[in-house]
């Protein structure tokens, strides 16, 4: 009777020991709230199509990181040993966003950029966006290094974000990334109101010259002019701009198919799978719930809002020096950000709709990979001060 009581007490014990362990007995209303999150992101990219290369993965990380669990078992992100920590070192050694900038060099034509030069410094002048935010956030208390890994969001780049705040403020970095991508796949909810406000009815219906024919040896040579110049003024930005030179002069050279292929296609798709759902995982209730987090997401709109603001108007200025016939269409301001190609689809999308004949793509595409080039930059400009 005794051993059988003692059999009866021991299946107990095991039963209330399991039910302990299970997400429910630790579940939290944060865990419910990121939960939540993780569907919204899925539902945006399925039902929406807002960048869901992105969303899908980053939506289910934020689900996956989100199911609650005792520690000392090797299973969340942060838990040293596990699976996931292991995925997630590429994301805080900074290793998967120069793949991703790899990749993006292989599929961007710089042809735009290299017929219109000038148009280089409209994606140059979207990049205030990253400072604006980067004082502000100063202003607001964060340190000097959360400040400028915060800043970067402003570029609606984030591989970018990723990598620079994985040097200067790796706490954060959860919050910066999904605020950046966020960012990102809301290009075309945010930006066409504050094009709209900037711009007069005579400055939309603005027709630009079709750019001119580009050679083979100007695409072959840009990439190296290009790594040389903005390497030698920002050295602490060659990860990011090396390996984007590199890849487009993969592509360029036309004699590295195979190579240019690779990068754009099966590498670009696996880093990109393992950066959404690390990232996404990041994000813990327990740590990412935070009044910093909150303020992550306040500034990192205000810096996008400030970035399509700088580069409409900056067009804007330029025309004071253009003569007519010469003029740019102020609607491809907004793309200097380095939202490529979504924020040049925003410019030609509401370029139609004030005339049918006006196509401003082919000329939006000149700042956007421009903006690719300015957030690493900026990017290595905040590396150099804050590192």
């Amino acid at each position: 009777m005794e051993q059988s009581e003692g059999f009866f007490s021991f299946l107990l014990d095991n039963l209330s020991q399991f039910l302990s362990f299970t997400g429910f007995a630790n579940f939290t209303l944060g865990h419910g709230i990121m939960i939540l999150v993780g569907l919204i992101f899925i539902y945006l990219a399925i039902a929406k199509e807002f960048e869901p290369m992105l969303l899908v993965p980053i939506g289910f990380g934020i689900i996956v990181g989100n199911i609650p669990f005792s520690p000392g078992y090797q299973i969340g992100v942060y838990e040293s040993g596990s699976v996931l920590n292991y995925l997630y070192f590429g994301v805080l050694n900074g290793v998967y966003p120069p793949l991703i900038f790899l990749g993006i060099g292989a599929m961007t034509d710089f042809s735009a950029l290299i017929s219109n030069p000038k148009l280089m410094l409209i994606g140059a002048a979207a990049q205030l966006g990253i400072f604006g935010a980067y004082m502000l956030a100063l202003i607001l208390g964060f340190s000097p290094q959360e400040a400028g890994a915060i800043g970067i969001i402003g570029g609606a780049d984030g591989p970018t974000a990723i990598f620079l705040s994985s040097k200067l403020a790796p706490e954060l970095m959860g919050a910066i990334a999904i605020s950046a991508y966020s960012y990102m796949a809301l290009v075309p909810v945010i930006q066409p109101p504050v094009m709209k406000l900037l711009t007069t009815k005579k400055e939309r219906v603005i027709h630009m010259k079709p750019p001119r024919q580009v050679t083979k040896l100007e695409k072959i040579m840009f990439p190296i002019i290009g790594m040389l110049l903005t390497t030698l003024i920002v050295p602490s930005g060659l990860p990011l701009l090396g390996m984007l030179f590199f890849g487009n002069l993969l592509k360029e050279s036309t004699v590295t198919k195979r190579l240019a292929d690779t990068a754009k296609g099966p590498l670009i798709d696996i880093v990109t799978i393992l950066i959404g759902l690390t990232v996404g995982a990041s994000t813990q209730a327990t740590t990412f719930l935070t009044p910093k987090s909150i303020g992550i997401f306040v500034l990192g709109a205000i810096s996008f809002v400030v970035a399509t603001f700088s580069g409409v108007i900056f067009v804007k200025f330029l025309n004071l020096f253009l003569k007519e016939g010469h003029k740019i269409n102020p609607l491809i301001g907004n793309a200097g950000v380095s939202a490529v190609p979504d924020s040049a689809r925003v410019s030609q999308i509401v370029g139609l709709e004030y005339d049918k004949t006006n196509h401003l793509l082919m000329h939006a595409m000149g700042p956007n990979v421009a903006g690719v080039i300015g957030s690493a930059v900026a990017a290595g400009i905040l590396l150099s001060f804050l590192a």
